[in-house]
């Protein structure tokens, strides 16, 4: 059996930049079993599966140790291929017989364990649409508070913890304890602070599932974005994650939504080869 594998580096302005994510096309579904060892195989923080349905494509994520419920880079990198590699081509609105569903120009329905999400092009980026999760406060878990050389202002909780710094200055510098961070009860730990150049700066760390520290998030700003609108009273930003590789984001708060824009660049394409 061979498989397409292509490697995406997604939030890059160029290569060796942003967020590298795997992405398999696939007719049908493998076993999970199957993904689980693709994604422990291509040891990147994720892998993304899709397979093509009747309102567009079911998408699913895997670190190298487990699935995942959102993963925002390895969605954009999976409409990378789509869009621009595959060929897939919305230019007509048009309504799913099934569904009764509304599909737009130039957009890329996934659904997914969390939902709908949408993705399309927009000038030379690629926009996704994704729920919101707005983060609510909460004490800082002794755990987490001594992970880090410098003490929190604030700390949230929703998909992942939240921890404010004073600035950025803060973020850049921190070396968090991962051990302490991977005995948390949540999927991975945000640190955030307001930034010179952008609207706020961030770092994600997800040691529990395999990933000490991932270059950029997507997912993050679902929860990041409604905080953020409540402390700068607007709902537009501009954000960097200052991971070693970086990334820049585009944000926009709607509502319950909320929209993640960035660039995308191909790095590879191969086959795997699976002899079974």
């Amino acid at each position: 059996m061979q498989i397409t594998l292509y490697q995406i580096d997604a939030f890059a302005n160029k290569l060796f930049e942003g967020n590298p994510a795997a992405v398999c096309p696939l007719q049908s579904w493998l076993p999970d079993t199957l993904m689980q060892q693709i994604a422990a195989e291509n040891n990147l923080s994720e892998t993304a599966f899709f397979v093509p349905t009747d309102s567009g494509f079911h998408i699913r994520w895997f670190t190298p140790i487990a699935e995942v419920d959102l993963c925002g880079h390895a969605t954009l990198a999976s409409a990378y291929v789509i869009f621009y590699i595959l060929g897939y081509d919305n230019t007509e609105v048009h309504v799913c017989s099934k569904t009764g569903m509304l599909f737009e120009n130039n957009t890329i329905n996934f659904n997914s364990r969390s939902g709908l999400l949408k993705v399309s092009k927009k000038d030379n980026s690629l926009e996704m649409e994704f729920p919101v999760q707005t983060p609510k406060s909460c004490p800082t878990p002794k755990t987490l508070a001594t992970a880090f050389k410098h003490k929190p202002i604030e700390c949230l909780k929703a998909k992942d913890y939240i921890v404010v710094f004073n600035n950025e200055d803060e973020v850049l510098n921190a070396q968090p304890e991962l051990i302490k961070l991977s005995k948390l009860d949540l999927r991975g730990v945000i640190i955030t602070a307001p930034a010179k150049n952008y609207d706020f700066v961030c770092r994600f760390f997800a040691p529990k599932y395999g990933i000490n520290e991932d270059p950029v998030t997507g997912s993050a700003y679902t929860q990041l974005a409604p905080y953020w609108a409540e402390k700068l009273g607007k709902n537009n930003f501009s954000a960097k994650q200052v991971s070693q590789r970086g990334g820049e984001v585009g944000l926009q708060l709607i509502a319950d939504r909320v929209k993640i824009s960035g660039k995308v660049v191909k790095y590879m394409e191969a086959k795997i080869e699976i002899n079974q």
